[in-house]
C-alpha cells in the first residue's frame, strides 16, 4: 500500500448518471494503484447516519419540509464526518464518497429552491466547514440521466430520486453552477460512453493527487 496523507474524494451526479457504476469501478482503480481507501456513502456512512437515511429515503415526497429535509441531512453529514470520514484520514487512508455537501447544495439549496447560502451555513455548523479534496460530478446533458433512471427503476424510485422533471433540471443547473463557482475543487465529468472510458476521465481529474 501507497504511504501519505489521507484524501477525501466525493462522487456526485444527478439521478441516472452511471454513479454506482463508477463509484465501483473507481474504488477498483485505485486500489490497483495500491492505494489503501474506504467506500462510504451519503446519506449514511456511520450508524446514526444509516438510521437517518431511512427517515429521508422512504416515504411519500411530503413527509418532510424543504428545511426540515436540510437539517436531517446535516445531521447525518455531522456523523458520517466525526465517526467515519475523519478517523480514516487521521489513518491515512483515502476516503472516497457517493454524495456529499455538494448533493446538499444541488438537491436542497437549488432543487428545493432553499439556497446555497442556507445550505452551506448548516454545514459550517454541522461539518465546521469540511470539504473533500476533490469532488468528480458525472453529468450527462439535460434530461438524458432522467431518462435513464427511468429505463432502471421502472419509474420507482426513493423520494427524492422521484421528484419531476423540473426539479431534477434544477440539479444538474446547480451542480454546474458549482464548478463555475469552485472550480479547483469541483470537476464536472462526462459520463456518456462505456464504462471504462468514463472511469478513465474520473481518474485524469485525480491525476495531481495520484
Amino acid at each position: 500500500m501507497t504511504s501519505g496523507p489521507g484524501r477525501f474524494i466525493s462522487l456526485e451526479g444527478g439521478e441516472g448518471v452511471g454513479k454506482t457504476t463508477q463509484l465501483a469501478a473507481l474504488g477498483n482503480a485505485l486500489r490497483n494503484r495500491g492505494i489503501d481507501l474506504l467506500t462510504t456513502r451519503e446519506p449514511g456512512g456511520s450508524p446514526g447516519a444509516e438510521a437517518i437515511r431511512q427517515l429521508l429515503l422512504n416515504g411519500d415526497d411530503s413527509r418532510w419540509s424543504p428545511r426540515a429535509e436540510a437539517l436531517l441531512f446535516a445531521a447525518a453529514r455531522a456523523d458520517h464526518v466525526e465517526k467515519t470520514i475523519r478517523p480514516a484520514l487521521a489513518a491515512g487512508r483515502w476516503v472516497l464518497a457517493d454524495r456529499f455537501l455538494d448533493s446538499s447544495l444541488a438537491y436542497q439549496g437549488g432543487g428545493a429552491e432553499l439556497g446555497t447560502e442556507a445550505v452551506r451555513a448548516l454545514h459550517a455548523f454541522g461539518s465546521e466547514d469540511f470539504l473533500p479534496e476533490r469532488t468528480l460530478v458525472l453529468m450527462l446533458r439535460e434530461q438524458e440521466g432522467i431518462g435513464r433512471a427511468d429505463a432502471r427503476d421502472g419509474g420507482a424510485s426513493d423520494r427524492i430520486g422521484g421528484r419531476g422533471p423540473s426539479f431534477h433540471l434544477s440539479v444538474d443547473r446547480a451542480f454546474r453552477q458549482l464548478a463555475v463557482t469552485e472550480p479547483a475543487r469541483v470537476r464536472l465529468v462526462d459520463a456518456t460512453g462505456e464504462r471504462e472510458a468514463v472511469t478513465t476521465r474520473l481518474l485524469d481529474q485525480l491525476s495531481d493527487l495520484l
